[in-house]
């Protein structure tokens, strides 16, 4: 076998039944929200949260569809950390003088939703209790508060839970996806590869998450499930038969290229996307972490670029930037209309895929230089998603015949996602100039109004 075909191998889902929700809506759809850890970290208090759902009204993202306020880590009391009679989790009563219930109640009165924090370790990652070993008494306290969104992160995890085989994507060079991965990050040795084939729901990674999905479950209420594994254990083969959506990558940063401590760049990121992308669809989505968009250093073109292309990979929306005082830029850039529209289709579930990569050959693992070219179907048209990686500009052409449901003979109407504009009729092809580290993006339809393709 071919490397190419090892590698277009990585791209098809291991079939898992999805997790459907008893309410028949809660997962079906990539989550859209806000975050409180990139703005705040563990300096949260309930007035943070009911000013982050006052703007999210009145900013007009509401009704966008942002609807989840989610509360991050070091909301617990630290110390206390758990009830001695209930064994639930005791909330931090100097952040939340009358507890999580009575925020949850109160962000419930704007019409949004209340999302909270835990681990599937022992500690959180910033040292408060986690859920291990409490999964059936921590959902039902977060069911009887109100809750209707947690992310679960990954660690703390003793040692007695490490898994027989070890799959980190950071650790991802390229190749089959069962390479060798005995020299880790962590500099920790794992002395056995996984073998060819392995199953990972038979992983202890995939029972610490099932386990948290079973108690969700078993509540009285729908609580979305955000599985913060950061790809480990192949989490994307069984993800969606766990929870809603499951975290494909370590954290992100707001900078092009590289990372940062143990956090990593959009570059990097995307050139894991570039490869692992299939098995999001309805009911199950793969998460490539908060919206860094109105973070650090981004240039305008950078921080579009960004929100483009989480929304063609159908990731959920997490606003993790301050939103008072937000620049009017970059809630232009949040608050774009098609390309949530095309995050959020009720049609068409699965996310954008590279039918190019442009800079490099085809199925080039490069952290600098990812596909350039991705392209989606949804109920209004295809959608065209052209990146320039490079460090000025560049002309990017989009040949018809290429575009999968496109071809050369038939004549298109163009619109550019970021303006709304429609460009003109097309056939065979179309071209623009697209500025350093910016993103073409257009959606296109027969010029015939016919939105139906091949």
């Amino acid at each position: 076998m071919t490397l190419r075909f090892i590698l277009l191998g990585l791209a098809f889902s291991h079939a898992t039944f999805a997790l459907v929700s008893k309410d028949g809506v809660t997962g079906r759809l990539p989550a859209m929200g806000w975050n409180s850890w990139n703005e705040y970290e563990c300096n949260i208090n309930e007035k943070v949260f009911l000013t982050v759902g006052g703007l999210l009204v009145s900013l007009g993202l509401k009704d966008l569809g942002y609807t989840y306020v989610n509360i991050d880590d070091c909301w617990s009391d630290k110390e206390k950390q758990r009830d001695n009679s209930t064994g639930r989790i005791l909330p931090d009563f100097k952040k939340f003088p009358q507890g999580i219930k009575h925020t949850a109640e109160e962000i419930h009165k704007l019409g949004l939703k209340l999302g909270i924090y835990s681990d599937a370790g022992s500690l959180t990652c910033g040292g408060f209790v986690g859920s291990l070993g409490h999964e059936i008494v921590d959902a039902k306290t977060w069911a009887e508060w109100g809750i209707d969104y947690l992310k679960y992160d990954n660690c703390a995890v003793p040692d007695e839970y490490d898994d027989e085989y070890r799959w980190w994507p950071e650790n991802w060079l390229g190749g089959p996806p069962a390479e060798d991965q005995t020299a880790g990050g962590d500099g920790e040795a794992r002395p056995v590869p996984a073998p060819a084939g392995y199953d990972w729901t038979t992983s202890k990674s995939f029972d610490r998450y099932k386990a948290m999905g079973d108690a969700l479950a078993a509540t009285n209420r729908t609580i979305q499930y955000s599985q913060c594994a950061w790809g480990h254990a192949h989490i994307e083969q069984w993800g969606n038969s766990t929870g809603h959506s499951w975290r494909m990558w370590g954290d992100i940063y707001p900078q092009w290229f590289d990372k940062w401590q143990w956090s990593w760049g959009l570059m990097p990121i995307l050139n894991h996307a570039s490869f692992f992308y299939s098995e999001t669809d309805f009911w199950g989505h793969g998460d490539w972490d908060m919206l860094e968009v109105g973070n650090g250093n981004f240039s305008l073109e950078e921080n579009r670029s960004h929100f483009a292309l989480w929304a063609a990979l159908k990731s959920p929306l997490i606003i993790g930037t301050p939103l008072d005082g937000i620049k009017p830029e970059i809630l232009e850039i949040l608050s774009n209309r098609d390309l949530i529209a095309f995050n959020q289709d009720p049609v068409f579930g699965a996310p954008a895929k590279p039918y190019k990569w442009g800079v490099n050959a085809d199925f080039t693992w490069n952290q600098t230089h990812p596909a350039e070219y991705w392209s989606g179907k949804s109920s209004r048209g295809v959608h065209v998603f052209a990146l320039n990686t490079l460090d000025h500009a560049a002309t990017k052409k989009i040949n018809f015949a290429e575009v999968p449901g496109l071809d050369r003979h038939t004549k298109y109407t163009v619109y550019d996602s970021w303006t709304g504009k429609k460009q003109g009729r097309f056939q065979g092809s179309y071209k623009a100039v697209v500025r350093r580290h910016d993103t073409m993006a257009i959606r296109i339809v027969k010029a015939n109004g016919n939105h139906t393709y091949s």
